[in-house]
């Protein structure tokens, strides 16, 4: 099959682009060492992010690459599922990153990763569909992205670049310094954020786990958020129970947090919130009602475990679209 690069799999025009990695995902109820049951699932904050987007009305597709290990199939299936576009979606001879997420003994989530050498991370930059792009009203690219290996990082410099005046690319920092360790430390992780940032229409960092991109010290809030907005002039910080700071052209506002009458896990609550942000920007609203659309999304994910809530579960309040 043909396919037309501003369409995809015949579905029309693509709403949000998300560039990097997914992988599998085992759940443990307890230490792995003791685990007998491990439940599989999938998770990586670019897909989350793409799910959570179309649940909010988006027209979303996945760049990524595939290994065909025995799981390669199951992960484009569950994608396919909840409405992702696959099509860019490369299936590659290697295999897939696998986590597994435990509980310790006072309770505390531990997680392992096994990612070295995936196929997403042997993403190349000669490989990416400039063009398709192009024809997307948004690209959204992460810190994890570049932190998984140097060729991954190249491919998120290319998109960067690529992205014309038409396109609004946004950037979630997603700073993870074990990720960088491995690499070229605090350094790379600086150099590369600069090149995410510059690029940006919008950049989304946490608070305060990105703020080592942008000082040495424990600046609060409100200095932070001048420091972001230092590379973009877009920032919307995400503070978890605390709201969220923005800062646009200056201008500086607040979204407090929404209500929320039970968390159980908070694991994809930032992916969740840049989906439901997304979506309402493409949905005609202002910056300040965005973020507070979103904040109430995201809570909305914290009565459920795992990253991304089921299907069945009870629907919670759309941000933006369709819910």
């Amino acid at each position: 099959m043909i396919l037309d690069v501003c369409t995809g799999s015949s579905h029309g025009a693509v709403d949000l682009i998300g560039i990097g990695e997914c992988m599998v995902e085992f759940h443990a109820s307890t230490s792995l060492g003791d685990a007998s049951i491990l439940e599989k699932s999938f998770g990586g904050d670019v897909l989350n992010t793409l799910v959570h987007a179309a649940r909010n009305g988006l027209r979303t597709a996945f760049v990524t690459q595939v290994g065909n290990d025995p799981f390669g199939d199951y992960l484009i299936r569950c994608w396919q599922s909840e409405g992702v576009d696959t099509s860019w979606a490369r299936m590659v001879e290697g295999v897939n990153g696998v986590y597994f997420i435990s509980v310790d003994s006072e309770g505390e989530r531990q997680f392992t990763y096994r990612r070295a050498g995936s196929a997403a991370a042997r993403m190349s930059p000669d490989a990416l569909d400039t063009d398709f792009l192009k024809c997307s009203g948004t690209v959204f690219v992460s810190g994890i992205s570049q932190a998984i290996s140097a060729s991954a990082a190249a491919v998120v410099e290319r998109a960067v670049a690529s992205v014309g005046d038409d396109v609004r690319l946004v950037y979630d920092p997603n700073f993870r310094p074990a990720l960088w360790d491995e690499g070229s430390g605090l350094h790379g992780a600086r150099d590369a954020y600069r090149v995410g940032a510059r690029g940006a229409s919008w950049v989304l960092p946490s608070y305060p786990a990105d703020v080592p991109l942008v000082s040495d010290c424990a600046p609060g809030p409100r200095e932070a958020l001048r420091l972001f907005t230092a590379d973009c002039p877009r920032v919307a910080m995400k503070m978890g129970g605390d709201g969220v700071l923005m800062s646009v052209h200056g201008v500086e506002s607040e979204a407090p947090a929404a209500r929320v009458e039970r968390v159980i896990d908070t694991t994809g609550a930032g992916d969740a919130w840049n989906g439901a942000f997304m979506a309402a920007l493409q949905g005609g609203a202002g910056a300040l009602e965005a973020a507070a659309l979103a904040n109430a999304y995201a809570g909305g994910t914290l009565a459920f475990r795992g990253a991304i809530p089921p299907r069945s579960a009870a629907p919670m309040e759309s941000a933006g679209g369709q819910p």
